[in-house]
């Protein structure tokens, strides 16, 4: 028998009705249980957690007073701080020196290699000899000869004077030989002249270094003529122990600069690489040039360094840093408390009551890596705010913490809250039972 549409009627308000006790005894569940947690049912950890978060939020941090901001401080102190001058400069031989011959001939052979080290008066090539020592032996022939005819002169006019003191010799006569005697005389200086010239020869034919330092690419190999006359030369020496830096500084220190060279002190010079970090030697300025460029407003300086351990080499780029000067008794702060604004340099010091008032300062030369002169504003034994001065304003209450209490915290924070989820995953409770 097919159902009627009354039975049917009747089937789905009692399928309607029990769907509605369902939900409503499901929402009845979630309520009575979320309310017993809130009052403490719930498990320990995930109270815990939220009641951490909340006193951090309203606390700061654990262990601060209520509404002070915790910030970092440095102590102003005093130090003698060298005021220096940088720019870039550039490592120039001290010396370079092309070696060349000063007499022609046949190069016959070379005592060095590409890239040696050589030390001044060291053999570095030979010029063939053999006719500088010839022509030597001709003048000392002729030396000998116009000798020997002097020296006849001399006795013959010995006797001319004998003669003519005795009335038996004109005196034109005596005039005469005196005369041939003068000439046999001027002979022998001038073979003597010649034979010195020759020697000299001798001399130039073996070539040495006119300085200490290293050579570079020959120019010439051996079994080439060359000439005094050519402006090629054999070898190039550069001079590097001492080395040279040259650089350029502001106009506006030239007096300064010129004070000190002109009394005569020992202005230091420290040489550092390219990307400033590194120290790779330490010198002096020796020099400081005559003129100023207008063309960048600087002047151009020298200094000298040892460079015993060739850490310099010619043509390098460095990073020169001059000392001028120092200032005695200099207030420094830490480099962090000093803060720049359209008004000028400021930092915040902090008072003996726990807030901080924002003073103007006059920012020195840096001291060390980390420490900054001031030359008015702060005095030594001020606190100065070096972290968290982007929360702060005059009359802000503070409280000083170190690093490592800030560290501590953070890391019990962590600490606190991942106990707190993993309590909430695993639904235990740590709390009395």
């Amino acid at each position: 028998m097919l159902p009627t549409a009354t039975s049917r009627s009747k089937s789905r308000k009692t399928l309607w009705f029990i769907l509605a006790v369902i939900v409503l005894a499901f929402v009845a569940w979630f309520f009575i249980f979320h309310k017993s947690a809130s009052k403490g049912g719930a498990p320990e950890g995930n109270a815990h957690h939220r009641g951490g978060m909340r006193g951090g939020m309203r606390g700061g941090m654990p262990g601060m007073g209520g509404g002070a901001t915790p910030v970092q401080a440095g102590v102003a102190s005093q130090a003698n701080v060298p005021v220096y001058l940088r720019a870039l400069g550039t490592v120039v031989p001290n010396a370079s020196v092309t070696v060349t011959s000063q007499v022609s001939g046949q190069l016959m052979k070379v005592y060095f290699t590409e890239g040696q080290k050589v030390e001044e008066g060291q053999l570095l090539a030979q010029i063939d000899p053999r006719s500088y020592q010839a022509t030597l032996e001709q003048y000392q022939g002729d030396l000998a000869q116009n000798q020997a005819l002097a020296k006849s002169a001399e006795l013959t006019l010995a006797r001319y004077r004998k003669l003519y003191a005795q009335d038996s010799l004109a005196r034109q006569d005596l005039e005469t030989q005196e005369a041939t005697a003068g000439q046999y005389n001027g002979a022998v200086k001038a073979d003597l002249a010649q034979i010195n010239a020759a020697k000299l020869n001798l001399v130039y034919a073996r070539i040495t270094a006119p300085v200490s330092g290293r050579v570079g690419l020959r120019l010439v190999d051996p079994g080439n003529i060359v000439s005094s006359s050519s402006t090629t030369g054999i070898v190039t020496i550069t001079q590097t122990q001492p080395i040279a830096v040259t650089f350029s500084v502001p106009q506006s220190n030239l007096q300064t600069i010129m004070k000190a060279l002109h009394n005569g002190q020992n202005l230091p010079t420290t040489a550092f690489d390219q990307d400033g970090s590194k120290v790779l030697a330490q010198g002096k300025l020796q020099f400081m040039s005559n003129q100023i460029d207008t063309t960048t407003g600087s002047v151009e300086l020298k200094a000298i360094f040892d460079n015993k351990d060739d850490a310099l080499y010619p043509n390098q780029f460095v990073n020169a840093r001059l000392q001028i000067g120092t200032l005695e008794n200099a207030t420094v702060i830490p480099s962090a408390a000093l803060q720049l604004s359209s008004d000028g340099d400021f930092v915040y010091v902090v008072k003996q009551d726990g807030t901080v008032v924002r003073q103007a300062v006059k920012a020195g030369p840096n001291y060390g890596d980390d420490q900054i002169a001031v030359l008015s504003g702060v005095t030594p034994g001020q606190q100065v705010v070096t972290t968290g001065i982007d929360r702060l304003n005059d009359g802000t209450k503070v409280q000083v913490v170190s690093a490592d209490s800030i560290a501590a915290a953070a890391a019990g924070t962590k600490k606190t809250d991942k106990t707190g989820v993993d309590k909430a995953t695993t639904g235990k409770d740590s709390g009395p039972k």
